[in-house]
């Protein structure tokens, strides 16, 4: 005679305990949403809605404490004729391409420097975290002082090193103020670049290193041939990351020159802020500050579709 297995009984609902609302939330899909729902509120109202309202007043003219006025593109048009802008176009291009590049190169020789086994290496990986997590503006108001023409460290040595015959006014001068804003930069992004690219580093099997050196590859061209292609994908990303910060850049060139001398150090992010805010002109200012938007959405896009195709 056959026997049938007993039948579990099925747990009766808590008392008090919405059911479906209990079934609702423990589906894939609902519980998913929720769980976006706050970072996508967070994006709604800290990017989402500025952005917008930066667009809304880039079409107005518009000044504190008082009603704006439509102005279609005139605010754009009136950029276009003003050198001032195309300097400061100028100035975020030259900065943005040589910090990038110099944080690029520094940072990938950093991270193989740091990839080899010696004494200390994992208090040097700890050091380099320094100039990253330091808060920006501390971290530049000690610039300032490094870079001042009367207490500099760097004038000081030059001069007792016989390199000199006097002092450097680093911030005074045109081209010394952009080569400063551009090394303080490459400091505190070399870390950035260091720790991405070791943590690439990490991922390549050291077997491959082995069977390329019997094959009797020199360090070149392992360097070449697997160190290059592997980081491919990391190094592009992180370069996009790091054009986006330094396009974008304020607190460092603000508080280094405040734009000066003369509108040398002026970048997008520093010019609009002041045209907007301090000058009072806040539509022009969002149409200064929308400017960069064109550049940084073709650079994004074209190392997107390189990284895909790669």
């Amino acid at each position: 005679m056959a026997v049938r297995p007993a039948s579990v009984a099925r747990p009766a609902p808590v008392a008090g305990r919405p059911f479906a609302l209990g079934r609702a939330v423990e589906r894939e899909g609902v519980f998913s949403w929720l769980m976006l729902v706050p970072g996508i509120l967070f994006l709604l109202a800290f990017v989402a809605y500025p952005f917008f309202y930066g667009i809304f007043l880039s079409l107005q003219e518009r000044r504190v404490a008082s009603a704006g006025t439509f102005v279609g593109l005139a605010n754009f048009a009136a950029l276009a004729q003003d050198p001032v802008f195309w300097q400061v176009t100028r100035n975020t291009f030259v900065y943005t391409i040589l910090a990038t590049l110099v944080k690029m190169v520094g940072g990938l020789a950093m991270a193989l420097v740091i990839n080899q086994q010696f004494r200390g290496r994992n208090l040097a990986r700890a050091f380099l975290l320094l100039p990253f997590i330091v808060p920006t503006v501390l971290s530049t108001v000690a610039w300032m002082w490094i870079l001042d023409p009367t207490f500099s460290v760097i004038n000081w040595s030059l001069l007792h090193s016989g390199l000199v015959k006097e002092n450097f006014s680093w911030l005074g001068n045109k081209t010394l103020a952009m080569v400063s804003i551009i090394g303080v930069n490459t400091w505190r992004g070399l870390p950035f670049y260091g720790i991405t690219l070791l943590a690439g580093l990490q991922t390549i099997s050291p077997d491959l290193y082995e069977a390329a050196a019997i094959d009797g590859a020199s360090v070149t061209q392992r360097f070449r041939h697997i160190t290059l292609p592997v980081l491919k994908p990391v190094l592009i990303i992180v370069t996009m990351f790091s054009v986006i910060f330094t396009f974008s850049d304020f607190q460092l060139p603000y508080v280094l020159t405040h734009g000066g001398p003369a509108n040398a150090t002026h970048l997008f992010a520093t010019h609009a802020f002041d045209v907007g805010m301090s000058a009072g002109v806040l539509g022009m200012g969002a149409a200064e500050a929308l400017a960069m938007l064109p550049a940084l959405a073709i650079l994004i896009v074209g190392l997107t579709l390189y990284l895909r195709r790669e």
